[in-house]
């Protein structure tokens, strides 16, 4: 999207052919280990990415240590330990560290699905939000809830990845017919997505008045009940995810060269292709399933991920941390901002996307202006 004048997020077809004509690609180094394995990687990513730690480390003793419930800091790191008063291991095991891990862990789910999405489309609108996924995923999840399985358990996360993957296959069968590219993909997803949407508001409006006002509760994206057994899967999923993704980073990274030359360096283009697909379907759908949609996550982390490591290609790790730590400290101003009273955290998110937005926009004004 050129708008947006970064070469980091240019479609293929706009970017420089020479890979070192562009200037704010960071150097790549490589590390041989053991069996035969080579690890790239670049010294700016590895420093990003500890500071990124850092950060979500300060987010979640935030969320750890304050609160309504005031627990002093030596209670909360006794409760941590294994001591502490039944009301202090309630709030602090029960309440306040499922809480942050699920926000941590959904935000690295959405960081790395848009990542994965927006490198495959070539488009920085590329996201499973922008592109009907979530959508999708929302209308299988509503589909359990409305049916009586409740918001939360197993159920609903069947029903989130399934939709994501029913979704994928419809707006993949439209886009392919004509050969798969960015625009095409986004726009059929764009209109999918649209329909969906419809879709889903007529599935509130026929329930009956509770399970009605759950399943409109939990469209708006929210951390406020969540518990160990909503977490635990993501928990066991994200990893396998994540290791996936990894091994589809260069393919990913030729593929945005475009499909002629990735195909004539060797990549397997089908298979990277619906794999992607795959992996960054079950990312959203199981990131739903524990927190409702969150919207702008998976648009904005990849490319805040791109332009502070300057990656050629898709910043899985990066794009990870930046997700999980918006959406904590989102999280934690949806705790803080009218306590005792608590918003949903996907009101925060939109509000933060839509500030991103507008600084996307002037930062192309400024841009233009220079030019």
């Amino acid at each position: 999207m050129t708008a947006l004048h970064d070469p980091t997020l240019r479609p293929a077809e706009e970017r420089p052919a020479d890979a070192h004509a562009d200037r704010a690609a960071a150097p790549v180094r490589v590390l041989r280990l053991p069996g035969s394995i080579t690890l790239r990687y670049s010294g700016r990513a590895a420093a990003v990415m500890a500071v990124l730690l850092v950060c979500c480390a300060a987010v979640w003793a935030l969320t750890m240590f304050t609160g309504t419930y005031r627990i002093g800091a030596g209670q909360v790191v006794d409760v941590l330990a294994g001591g502490g008063s039944g009301a202090d291991r309630f709030i602090i095991v029960g309440q306040r560290l499922p809480r942050v891990c699920a926000a941590l862990l959904v935000g690295a789910a959405l960081g790395l699905s848009g990542a994965l999405f927006q490198s495959l489309s070539r488009n920085p609108l590329g996201s499973p939000d922008v592109i009907g996924f979530t959508t999708g995923s929302t209308s299988g999840a509503l589909v359990v809830i409305l049916a009586g399985g409740g918001s939360a358990g197993l159920s609903v996360g069947a029903g989130s990845v399934l939709g994501g993957l029913l979704t994928a296959v419809a707006v993949y069968g439209f886009t392919a017919s004509r050969g798969v590219s960015g625009n095409r993909l986004v726009l059929g997803g764009i209109a999918i997505g649209a329909m969906l949407a419809s879709v889903n508001d007529f599935l509130i409006t026929r329930a009956d008045l509770e399970s009605a006002e759950s399943a409109k509760a939990w469209t708006f994206g929210s951390l406020n009940a969540v518990s160990w057994p909503q977490v635990t899967p993501l928990a066991i999923a994200l990893p396998v995810l994540a290791v996936g993704s990894l091994t589809l980073g260069r393919p990913l990274r030729l593929m945005e060269m475009g499909d002629d030359t990735a195909g004539a360096l060797g990549v397997n283009i089908p298979r990277t292709r619906t794999l992607s697909l795959l992996l960054g379907v079950a990312l959203a759908g199981t990131a739903i399933a524990v927190a409702g949609p969150i919207g702008f996550l998976a648009l904005a982390a990849p490319q805040l991920a791109r332009r502070i490591v300057r990656s050629p290609g898709p910043p899985i790790g990066s794009a990870m941390l930046v997700g999980g730590l918006i959406l904590a400290t989102a999280d934690l101003l949806a705790q803080r901002i009218l306590s005792p009273f608590q918003i949903p955290v996907g009101l925060v998110t939109g509000a933060l996307g839509g500030l991103y937005l507008l600084w996307l926009l002037s930062r192309e004004k400024k841009t233009a202006r220079s030019l």
